[in-house]
């Protein structure tokens, strides 16, 4: 969601990909009054795929393409609502479009440095940086191609990686 028009899409950012794109999550809540996340709240039986079509459809023909798209989640533990929310739909969006997702519980990330917002990086050369309101709305994003930010973003996510469970054997608490 940038609010510069001249900045890519997400969607064009996916598409140029030619080898990798990873994103870490280091906040416990986001978007709170989304309808998809009040339906899951409300006991509403979730389809990832029909709920978020769009997105299942661009990272399946990313990963189709060869791209790796990795997600890592550092949490608090035990864990909000919303990761609770996040992990019960992970199967079915994300490791369904062919990501790979870990987890890491957050007193095991005391020893990384970590930027101070959630951010993607694409093909180690451009980051995008995601800003949230303190309740996780979505406020805006930014971009650089700053080489020492680039590092900094893809060493803190390799990091995070190394220590993090893989989805299928992590457990919430």
């Amino acid at each position: 969601m940038t609010s510069d028009p001249h900045q890519p899409t997400f969607e064009t950012l996916l598409s140029r990909c030619t080898a990798t794109a990873v994103h870490l999550e280091m906040r416990d809540e986001y978007t709170p009054l989304d309808p998809v996340y009040l339906d899951w709240q409300a006991g509403v039986a979730i389809d990832p795929k029909e709920r978020w079509g769009e997105w299942y459809d661009l990272v399946k023909a990313t990963t189709a393409r060869g791209v790796v798209v990795r997600r890592a989640r550092i949490v608090s533990e035990p864990v909000t609502d919303f990761i609770k929310y996040e992990y019960d739909l992970t199967e079915g969006l994300n490791l369904a479009a062919g990501e790979e997702v870990r987890w890491l519980a957050r007193r095991q990330a005391s020893v990384i440095c970590l930027p101070g917002n959630d951010f993607w990086v694409f093909d180690d050369r451009l980051v995008r940086f995601g800003y949230f309101a303190g309740n996780g709305d979505i406020l805006d994003d930014e971009f650089t191609e700053d080489e020492a930010v680039v590092r900094l973003c893809a060493t803190a996510f390799e990091s995070v990686w190394q220590r993090a469970i893989p989805h299928r054997e992590y457990r919430i608490t």
